[in-house]
């Protein structure tokens, strides 16, 4: 993996109205998934837990490589693997050896996920409409797709050191 360049000249500090943006950004973004968070509750899920679900529901017959769902839900191996055993418990997904890499697993949703998520997915999407969409304008949902898709670019093109 790529490491971020350090620079050891000095630092090119932050304008007022560039901290006032990355400020806004920092606090809306916690606190917004703060709220989907505890709006997920009354489903006894975590955002974690849905994002996984989620990923595994369109997945072709509801698995997906241990380390491919690890990458689209933006998750450290290590914390995948915490959550599936969370979520093995809860009945919700298991793990299934991969019969071609004996060193890898599938991550397969059960029926008692695929109800979970379909129970759940109405409320979220409710909470992501009224809590975030909703607030913007066209333009408005146009200018962050494209902000974050040059962030997400960004970092994909340097990714950080996975520890």
């Amino acid at each position: 993996m790529a490491q971020r360049k350090i620079t050891t000249s000095a630092p090119k500090w932050l304008t007022p109205s560039e901290m006032q943006a990355w400020r806004r950004y920092i606090v809306a973004s916690r606190r917004l998934l703060e709220a989907l968070d505890s709006d997920l509750q009354a489903h006894d899920l975590s955002m974690p837990d849905y994002e996984i679900l989620a990923q595994l529901s369109d997945a072709p017959e509801r698995r997906m490589r241990m380390s491919e769902l690890a990458d689209i839900a933006m998750l450290s191996r290590s914390r995948l693997s915490h959550r599936m055993k969370v979520m093995e418990k809860e009945g919700w997904v298991k793990r299934e050896a991969c019969p071609i890499d004996k060193r890898g697993y599938f991550a397969v949703m059960t029926p008692k996920g695929w109800k979970a998520i379909v129970a759940a997915a109405p409320d979220h999407v409710e909470s992501v409409r009224s809590r975030f969409v909703d607030l913007l304008s066209k333009q408005d949902q146009i200018a962050i797709a494209t902000i974050f898709e040059k962030v997400e670019e960004s970092l994909r093109t340097n990714p950080i050191d996975e520890k």
